[in-house]
């Protein structure tokens, strides 16, 4: 599974000092940027749309199960999406970045050290996961205003998902690992074939079917972590058995705390971005339940739409993290920087179009999960209002992995802050204002504006380090 590419620049570095390195030619140091960063993404994207088709086949079959079921589905999506953006995104993007600077440098070794302490990481942070949610995950979930069997449905999806918390901990931080070396395709691949067993499975178990009983909002959860310990199996094949770009067996046993530190420098800070997003996702999520079933539900189509126009911008943003680390570890900050912008205008122009599309639309995307003509209005509405703006959350999205490839995340994650308080205020205000639906829909989209603006103008701003002198 290795990338001739990675292997020809750490031959190449082992045996060369840090300037003399920046001269050599390979493509992710020295190829066309555009061309090079696509070839990067393609098999993300390719993973990412068969994301799309598990989402879609996902709320599908939650909206057979009838409307309270598909609120619980919004009740529940913010935990979920926390613990997926934080382990593959968040911690992720800082186990990538550490790994791709390591071999940037020329240190393989301490590449495959770094591997290694990720995954005490990704068990860590597995565990809290758990512990938390089940101990606190009921009353967080009537706080956002879950009620009777809404909040029944949401408990019972829970459980069973944080139940094996650390499974996706560990598939996110494995697949992150082969990330940072470049190694795009296998993570994809095994996305690809976890999104399919997490379609057939979920839908089986949801609706039952022939001897297989129906368990509802429970056998959603449980196909999605058989799903998920399916690739986290094979990845840890993988890696272990030396098949993967680094060789662990080449990596010292004992933790060592300057190793933890260079992951979790942007790993950590990276966190408060998901932690940040998930929070303002809850507020609008309780601020929208004032309102009623229908546009809780309608919300919770549209928050999951916004997910996977995220999941669009990752596949480019993850890929510019190995090319930009590996630059920034070569001293070559220019470079770095023009990779971060070519990638953010990528990801605003392809979600600017699927933005827009919806918003003219609409009914394109909701009556893929409902036929109830209350949640189609209130859905068709806010998607009208919101679709545009889904655009700067791409931009957001992949300018916030470029600045985990520079290990410089702070910016982009204040930019998350701005929002919050945004969301939080405005929702204030409008409560005493006694506004209807459309002024919160109108504040869900004009947030997102913020998000990406704010961003951009961190990353601008932002010094990447000094450019290496040949």
């Amino acid at each position: 599974m290795s990338d001739p590419a990675i292997l020809e620049l750490e031959a190449v570095a082992a045996a060369t000092p840090r300037i003399a390195r920046t001269s050599t030619t390979t493509p992710l140091m020295d190829g066309p940027i555009l061309p090079t960063l696509l070839g990067l993404a393609a098999p993300n994207v390719v993973a990412l749309s068969v994301s799309v088709c598990v989402s879609i086949a996902e709320t599908s079959y939650i909206g057979i199960l009838g409307t309270e079921p598909l609120a619980a589905m919004a009740l529940v999506f913010p935990f979920v999406i926390l613990t997926m953006t934080m382990s593959s995104g968040a911690m992720g993007g800082g186990v990538a970045s550490a790994i791709a600077r390591a071999l940037g440098a020329g240190d393989s070794t301490r590449a495959a050290t770094l591997a290694l302490h990720a995954l005490m990481i990704g068990v860590c942070f597995g565990v809290v996961f758990t512990l938390v949610m089940l101990s606190f995950g009921p009353r967080l979930l009537e706080l956002m205003g879950g009620r009777g069997r809404v909040l029944a449905e949401a408990v019972g999806y829970t459980t069973i998902f944080f139940s094996g918390a650390i499974i996706p901990w560990l598939m996110n931080t494995i697949l992150s690992i082969l990330r940072g070396t470049g190694n795009m395709r296998l993570p994809s691949a095994l996305l690809l074939l976890a999104a399919t067993t997490q379609i057939a499975l979920g839908g089986l178990l949801g609706l039952g079917l022939g001897p297989v009983p129906r368990f509802g909002m429970r056998g959603v959860a449980s196909g999605t972590l058989i799903a998920f310990t399916l690739c986290l199996t094979i990845a840890a094949w993988v890696l272990f058995t030396g098949r993967s770009r680094l060789s662990l067996s080449a990596a010292p046993l004992q933790f060592r705390r300057e190793m933890f530190f260079d992951i979790l420098k942007v790993g950590a800070i990276a966190c408060f971005s998901p932690l940040q997003s998930v929070l303002t996702i809850a507020i609008l999520t309780q601020l929208m339940s004032r309102f009623g079933t229908e546009v809780l539900a309608a919300y919770g189509i549209g928050a999951r739409l916004e997910f996977l126009l995220t999941s669009v911008a990752f596949a480019v943003g993850i890929a510019s993290v190995p090319m930009i680390g590996m630059a920034i570890g070569a001293g070559r900050v220019t470079r770095a920087r023009r990779i971060a912008w070519t990638g953010g205008a990528i990801s605003f122009g392809a979600v600017a179009i699927v933005g827009v599309l919806v918003a003219a639309f609409p009914w394109l995307w909701v009556a893929l999960f409902t036929n109830d003509p209350g949640v189609r209005a209130a859905s068709d509405h806010y998607l009208a209002i919101a679709g545009p703006a889904y655009a700067f959350i791409g931009l957001n999205s992949s300018l916030y992995f470029s600045s985990q490839g520079a290990a410089k995340i702070l910016g982009p994650v204040l930019a998350q802050t701005a929002r919050l308080v945004f969301i939080a205020a405005g929702g204030a205000l409008l409560i005493s204002m006694q506004a209807g639906a459309t002024s919160f829909f109108l504040l869900s989209g004009g947030s997102m504006v913020l998000l990406g603006l704010a961003c951009a103008a961190a990353v601008k701003f932002t010094s990447w380090g000094s450019e290496a002198k040949s």
